[in-house]
């Protein structure tokens, strides 16, 4: 079975939309890591703190701040940068800002994402691309079993529909102008990742490492509701394992479904706990439901096309993951180089 061969990456050039967010900018440390030769392409990170500043990501790559709604920026990019292989991972994330911000969210998702095929379609060499979507990407019938890749595609919420939009763009360009073979594109549809430098709102790990921080209880809104949560890097490594591999065999090429496995898929009330319990210093939960807009309560995916096709596997237990995003932050709190914390992970993954 094909494993990641970091050395595949040395000195290939790749661009990684959305280089400034949590998973973007893990995304570019690991490359950087790997000899690859980075380009980002985001919005200013977000402030007053971010992964992409603390772990100070910026060094050693190419950032270059732009919309993924600027064409003609992101085409400049394209075309002097040349890139082999593209992460687009460009996107506004949130389920409950969607709803507060849709004509936002659905032309940062969607034409975000026509924009970067139109640049790919623009500017040959692009031999390996993935579009990282989400697990919301598909019609949820609060099954008890995970979503297969052949399941229908349709976004309850502004924010899963638009991605569901983003896998039909791809498709509709994969099938209309790239019929030639010469550029291999997949989509991955991943769980709901946790790690550490996720300051994001409305996440729950994020708000348990506030209410830690600043010595508060933690307050849950939606505490039955089951998620795939797994650690950022396990997705990472799948994206990177896919584009390894595609890049020499176009059959690869499709779309993926990357989550932990059924025992890992726990309620927000138990991710909740783990983190209070591996936390200590007397936190706690409270259940403080606000009522707000519909999110789906039972979501779980089905990776196995992803293991038997790659052999990818999941490397660590929601456990395991929490210990992670805990052991992130507390180096972070003592003001220590995050990034030795970051490669440490990193090399317990390979």
């Amino acid at each position: 079975m094909p494993r990641l061969n970091t050395e595949f990456f040395r000195g290939k050039n790749i661009l990684v939309t959305g280089h400034t967010g949590f998973k973007g900018a893990w995304m570019c440390h690991m490359l950087k890591q790997f000899g690859a030769n980075v380009t980002g392409y985001a919005l200013e990170p977000m402030q007053p703190y971010s992964l992409f500043d603390i772990a100070k990501v910026e060094e050693g790559m190419d950032s270059i701040i732009g919309d993924i709604r600027d064409y003609p920026k992101l085409l400049q990019v394209f075309q002097e940068k040349k890139p082999e292989i593209v992460f687009h991972l460009a996107a506004q994330p949130i389920v409950r800002e969607s709803y507060r911000e849709p004509r936002y969210t659905y032309e940062t998702n969607i034409m975000g994402t026509v924009n970067v095929l139109e640049c790919m379609r623009h500017t040959p060499g692009v031999i390996s691309f993935v579009n990282i979507t989400t697990d919301k990407v598909y019609l949820n019938n609060e099954w008890e079993w995970g979503y297969r890749e052949i399941d229908p595609l349709d976004g309850f919420d502004v924010y899963s529909n638009s991605k569901s939009c983003s896998e039909l763009v791809t498709a509709c360009y994969r099938r209309t102008f790239f019929e030639d073979g010469k550029t291999h594109i997949s989509t991955v549809r991943a769980g709901n990742v946790i790690g550490g430098g996720d300051f994001a709102k409305d996440r729950i790990i994020p708000d348990c490492v506030r209410a830690a921080l600043e010595k508060k209880d933690i307050v849950i809104r939606n505490l039955h509701a089951t998620r795939p949560y797994q650690h950022v890097l396990e997705p990472l490594y799948a994206y990177l394992l896919l584009a390894q591999e595609q890049y020499e065999d176009e059959t690869i090429a499709g779309c993926y479904n990357v989550g932990p496995e059924e025992s890992d898929c726990v309620e927000n009330q138990k991710l909740v706990t783990l983190f209070v319990e591996q936390w200590g210093e007397g936190l706690k939960w409270i259940d403080q439901s606000d009522h707000g807009p519909h999110e789906a309560n039972f979501l779980k995916l089905d990776s196995s096309k992803l293991k038997n096709r790659l052999g990818w596997n999941p490397h660590c237990t929601i456990q395991d993951a929490v210990a992670m995003v805990i052991e992130w932050t507390k180096e972070w709190k003592e003001g220590n180089d995050v990034r030795n914390c970051m490669n440490a992970q990193i090399r317990q993954f390979k």
